[in-house]
């Protein structure tokens, strides 16, 4: 016995879709990880730089991921580079803490 591939496209007739630019307009574009990892890396530096975020603050690769709607792996390159700048300081099983 076959399987039937079902899937939701299989449903919708042509004059039922959504078109693209309505779609377009509801979801934009998903940023690079490029874009995701600079737009991550100035807001926490300013967010450093300006106080809001206090020293000894702990930093969490999860809590940064959800406030910032990114992957864990973005927010550890942006982790680094944050180290490399001198604002963030690791320590081994501890963590990540604000300089």
């Amino acid at each position: 016995m076959k399987k039937r591939r079902s899937s939701i496209q299989d449903n919708i007739r042509a004059r039922d879709r959504i078109p693209d630019e309505v779609l377009k307009e509801i979801f934009p574009r998903r940023l690079n990880r490029y874009e995701a990892s600079e737009k991550v890396y100035s807001h926490l530096k300013k967010m450093i730089l300006s106080g809001k975020l206090k020293k000894g603050q702990r930093l969490t690769y999860d809590g940064i991921a959800l406030d910032f709607n990114a992957s864990r792996g973005t927010v550890h390159k942006v982790i680094s580079r944050l180290k490399k700048d001198g604002l963030i300081i690791s320590k081994w099983r501890k963590g990540s803490f604000v300089a």
